[in-house]
């Protein structure tokens, strides 16, 4: 048993329950049920088809077949793990014989002590172990200092301590013998999931179907078979983690029937939001696989053309230069709520959204991406999937004064004429958003805004085929 120490027995019994909770932050918690073999009294058990990428401080044993029937007394991870560098940098200071072809192609037959191995594990100032180059030495029997041979090694034996695959390694004192189900946990990195949302919109673009998908993503070292699934969607926090390196559809009835069975629940956990797989699932190994979230039918979407000059504008007061001027095209929003009477209701983790929408001829294309954050039932999904092509807004300020003397500004006023221009040849609405700051007040408009909050103002804006149109308002700003 290859690196193994004396007296160490491989638990060698496959899982017979794992459960595997993946969170946001790219790590998972894995819980596996295993039957070992026993004896009274103390012994050394270790276990090989663990993650390469487990936290070694987060394993946890208990005994299931008898709660208390045995104590750990020591537990360790091992990963020195057999490769090339490994066994040269163990046999330095050790016999070996070296074999290579000279240019003349004569093959020759060296013994030796290697000297220095190519590579070395070494620490620097603050402690951090790396490797540094050393180049591989050898010191031959007739006295020869061979310096970066190209050839072959032969080492006597394999080093001890190496073995081929990371393995966890307990002592326990065992009051019973026999059989023993026990139950291991432990966190693992670098493994992750995602939401990916399709929307396929008619030709209206009014009534969408959903598609949600749950992708992840393994690159733990190790293959989870039939593992019991379940995500967590929230932002948990955690300290830095210290752990070894490296290593033909149906109706939405009928849908709503299979995605109960076979596709994942949600329930809260606290305060963030769990699903859980219906069904066993196979996560291997350098794997990315797609699991089926939800699937909504028939979905109300709303439109709006959306003008917002002044939403990144980070100054307090304004000043004589414009800022939010010139041609602006509105940006395509799509909005729909999550609920019931939406044909949804839970709560959608954070993800991407693909948005397509059917031509003339029932073609889908796609009309654009967005992000969602995690999104709880009853509030409205946001997607910003473009810009319109056909509508143009047009922002400028025509007049400006300032309020009181050069020496004694108080503050200022402006009036703004904004022209929105429909070159398509069927009506729309353009909701037109102005922000100002400070102690203001809007002196006089040509279109009655809606006051969204103390800074933001709300102009809708319907536009005919082929109308222009202009609205115009003054407002005064004091300090």
């Amino acid at each position: 048993m290859t690196g193994i120490a004396l007296g160490v027995v491989l638990g060698m019994a496959a899982p017979s329950q794992t459960e595997l909770t993946i969170y946001n932050g790219g790590f998972a918690l894995v819980k596996q049920q295993r039957d070992l073999t026993l004896q009274e009294g103390i012994q050394t058990i270790g276990i090989e088809d663990v993650a390469q990428t487990i936290e070694a401080n987060s394993v946890a044993i208990r005994s299931v077949t008898k709660p208390g029937s045995f104590s750990v007394l020591e537990q360790s991870y091992q990963y020195d793990l057999i490769s090339t560098s490994a066994i040269l940098n163990k046999a330095v200071g050790q016999r070996i014989v070296f074999n290579r072809i000279l240019p003349n192609g004569v093959k020759e037959r060296l013994e030796g002590t290697l000297v220095s191995a190519p590579t070395a594990v070494v620490s620097d100032a603050n402690g951090n172990l790396g490797s540094t180059w050393n180049g591989m030495v050898i010191q031959t029997d007739d006295g020869r200092i061979l310096l970066n041979p190209n050839g072959e090694i032969e080492v006597s034996s394999l080093p001890s301590g190496l073995i081929s695959r990371p393995t966890l390694v307990w002592m326990l004192q065992s009051a019973m013998a026999g059989v023993n189900t026990v139950e291991l946990s432990y966190l693992a990195q670098a493994i992750s999931w995602k939401s990916d949302y399709v929307l396929a919109l008619d030709e209206a673009g009014k009534i969408g179907d959903l598609k949600g998908w749950v992708t992840v993503t393994n690159n733990t070292g190790t293959t989870f078979p039939g593992a019991k699934l379940k995500l967590l969607a929230g932002e948990v926090n955690r300290v830095q983690p210290t752990y070894p390196p490296g290593f033909a559809r149906g109706g939405p009835e009928r849908a709503a029937m299979a995605a109960a069975k076979d596709s994942f629940s949600e329930e809260q956990f606290g305060d963030y939001h769990l699903y859980t797989l219906g069904r066993p699932s196979d996560i291997r190994n350098k794997e990315i696989k797609q699991l089926s979230l939800l699937e909504a039918v028939g979905v109300p979407v709303g439109k709006k053309l959306i003008v917002d000059p002044m939403r990144y504008y980070a100054g307090f007061r304004p000043s004589e230069g414009e800022v939010g001027t010139g041609p602006i095209k509105p940006t395509i929003r799509l909005e729909f709520k999550n609920d019931k009477a939406s044909k949804l209701g839970m709560p959608l983790p954070a993800g991407t959204f693909k948005v397509f929408q059917r031509d003339s001829s029932g073609s889908l294309q796609l009309l654009g991406e967005s992000t969602i954050n995690h999104t709880p039932r009853e509030e409205k999904i946001t997607l910003d999937v473009g810009r319109a092509f056909d509508v143009v807004v047009e922002r400028k300020r025509s007049e400006f004064s300032w309020i009181g003397s050069n020496n004694n500004r108080s503050g200022m006023r402006e009036t703004f004429v904004i022209e929105l221009r429909n070159r398509k040849e069927t009506a729309d609405t353009v909701t037109l958003i102005e922000r100002h700051w400070g102690q203001h007040k809007i002196l006089k408009t040509n279109l009655e805004p809606v006051k969204l909050d103390s800074e933001t103002y709300e102009f809708t804006v319907p536009l005919k085929a082929n109308e222009v149109r202009q609205v115009i308002y003054s407002v005064e700003t004091r300090w």
